[in-house]
């Protein structure tokens, strides 16, 4: 249904070119398909991944200048420098992005907005490429010996262009690939856990982004004949980042009804002006600024955004029932020792936040980390995940040392985890939330994903989170959004989500945490079930009755050190730990 949607769409937008359209209005739609194609690569820089960037237009200069150089000096076929200036772009990409891509905060924007003034600068310094003024006489497309031209013809090549473009990046956000970039938005903490190689990720979007402003690029010096610096510059990066904002920065058509109502708007703006105020100037870029904070302010998410709420959401189809099961790690036999904590040690400056911590964990037990408040619980937990490295002990797994890996390289061992603060993504459905977990269990790559060819593993993938969630109850839930579940439910979509990635160990950080009684009911017989099952839990929780029903070992924590051990009886019974808990041993 969606791809014979799709297909009426096209035919539909591509029909334009054939109605009794003025040419001003092709010239103006060609314009407008131009800068959706930078808008594209804008919706998953910024709007997916959350990395804002002010230095697209650059990389449209870069396939501009690519193919204009190319074209005259060397007299190559146009359709040849489309590969040779995305090879560039794609190096210049990793480049850039290797760099500035490791920084966060207010230090991204600013390093997009320096380097995308350096290849301005550049660009219009060099003399092989006209200085200022640029490169005159770049000839047009010809494709199969027609003569794309400068009106109906490109406006057929461009919207073809852009929408096989905004097909590929629907159906990338929609796979495994795709899941794992719709993580990084909201922390990289949880990601990496799922075993997601963030930064690698970050590299891709950025150089997809570019790869897809340099077709624009392309495409722009065969349509003006001509290139010079002017239209890749800061203002232009501005102007790119503003018709995303605009259209729904976090919606692939925000892109296109962006550059549609901002391209549109400018042209009316540039002639109501100056005839209100008498006087001309650039006045639209202030009603665009006004425009702006109103927009950020009101509709944050766009105008895209109040379109889709009234577009219909259909379930999605259960396709996957014949799907192969996804093949499963070997896991410890019953009594065998799982994980080895040796004498851990965290240090932060001059304050020791845990103190030589050593306890173990058999296959099939759940051993419970408790303490006070401030007792240092979530560091050890923390520490024996990969998220703070160690400042000395060891950390064994299946007696292969862990202590020094990351997030993601702990959890390829077979570790995995839930937070104490819900970490999920509350656009995406349970079963896609659910999905993540199942990332290491994957292989498609981005192009796979842009191209379809990853359907089988997809069917896999969701076939294994629905098997998850049925475990643990939650099965008619498949279709909801994340952020509408209760606390509760979200806890326990958490569980399922670790599960997915088929754990030998998994550490549950607070999982009680902001439940009603009934919940946490439900929540021990899900422990007592996976335990029955064979799993081995870590469990970090302040619930007493909680932890007394479902643990078989306690290590009981104060100030950092290990206060004690034990089975839950021997626990209660302790007049050390009633004394840490209520300040007194009577």
């Amino acid at each position: 249904m969606k791809i014979k949607t799709g297909v009426l769409l096209a035919v539909a937008v591509l029909a334009v070119a054939f109605l009794p359209l003025p040419d001003f209005w092709i010239t103006q739609l060609n314009y407008i398909g131009l800068y959706s194609l930078t808008g594209l690569g804008l919706v998953l820089l910024t709007g997916v991944a959350g990395l804002t960037s002010f230095g697209q237009a650059a990389f449209v200069g870069i396939g501009a200048y690519a193919t204009a150089w190319l074209t005259l000096n060397l007299d190559m076929s146009p359709w040849l420098t489309l590969f040779i200036g995305l090879a560039i772009t794609a190096l210049s990409a990793l480049v850039v992005g290797g760099i500035t891509l490791r920084m966060s905060g207010h230090y991204l924007p600013l390093a997009t907005i320096a380097w995308g003034l350096s290849l301005y600068y550049l660009m219009g310094n060099l003399d092989a490429l006209g200085k200022y003024d640029g490169l005159l006489g770049v000839p047009g497309l010809q494709l199969l010996g027609w003569d794309v031209g400068q009106g109906r013809g490109f406006f057929v090549l461009t919207w073809a262009i852009l929408l096989l473009a905004a097909a590929a990046l629907l159906m990338l956000l929609d796979s495994r690939p795709g899941r794992a970039m719709r993580s990084l938005k909201n922390g990289t903490q949880m990601a990496e856990a799922m075993g997601v190689h963030t930064l690698r990720y970050k590299i891709v979007i950025f150089v997809i982004a570019a790869l897809l402003a340099s077709v624009s690029g392309w495409l722009f010096a065969h349509f003006q004949r001509s290139v010079n610096p002017s239209p890749f510059g800061l203002k232009m990066g501005i102007e790119y980042l503003f018709m995303t904002v605009v259209g729904g920065v976090g919606h692939v058509w925000g892109a296109i009804t962006g550059a549609f109502l901002t391209k549109l708007l400018e042209d009316k703006l540039q002639v109501l002006l100056p005839q209100l105020i008498g006087t001309s100037g650039s006045y639209e870029i202030i009603v665009f600024g006004i425009v702006l904070v109103l927009m950020l302010k009101f509709l944050p998410d766009g105008l895209w955004s109040m379109v889709e709420r009234y577009l219909p959401h259909p379930p999605r189809t259960r396709h996957w029932d014949a799907a192969a099961p996804l093949a499963e790690r070997s896991k410890p036999q019953a009594g065998e020792l799982v994980l080895d904590v040796q004498n851990i040690r965290k240090e932060f400056g001059g304050l020791v936040a845990v103190n030589d911590i050593s306890f173990q964990i058999q296959a099939g037990q759940i051993v419970g980390l408790i303490g006070p408040n401030g007792a240092g619980k979530s560091t050890t937990f923390n520490l024996i995940t990969g998220v703070l490295s160690l400042t000395r002990g060891h950390v064994l797994f299946r007696d292969q040392e862990v202590a020094g890996l990351r997030s993601r390289e702990i959890a390829q061992q077979g570790m995995s985890r839930t937070f104490q603060h819900v970490k999920m993504i509350p656009d995406m459905t349970v079963l896609e939330n659910v999905a993540l977990g199942g990332h290491l269990r994957g292989h498609k790559d981005v192009l796979s994903a842009m191209t379809g060819t990853n359907r089988e593993e997809e069917k896999q993938l969701f076939k294994e989170a629905e098997r998850q969630l049925q475990r643990i109850g939650m099965g008619e839930h498949l279709n909801e959004l994340a952020g509408n579940l209760a606390m509760g439910p979200q806890r326990l979509m958490e569980i399922a989500r670790a599960l997915c990635s088929d754990p030998a160990l998994l550490l549950l950080d607070e999982p009680a945490a902001g439940l009603r009684h009934k919940e946490k009911k439900a929540l021990a017989a899900v422990l007592r079930q996976l335990q029955s099952e064979g799993m081995s839990i870590l469990l970090v929780e302040h619930d007493m009755d909680l932890v007394m029903d479902v643990c078989d070992h306690l290590v009981v924590m104060e100030f950092g050190t290990l206060l004690t051990q034990g089975t839950p009886a021997e626990i209660q019974q302790s007049p050390a730990v009633r004394a840490a808990y209520l300040g007194t041993e009577h």
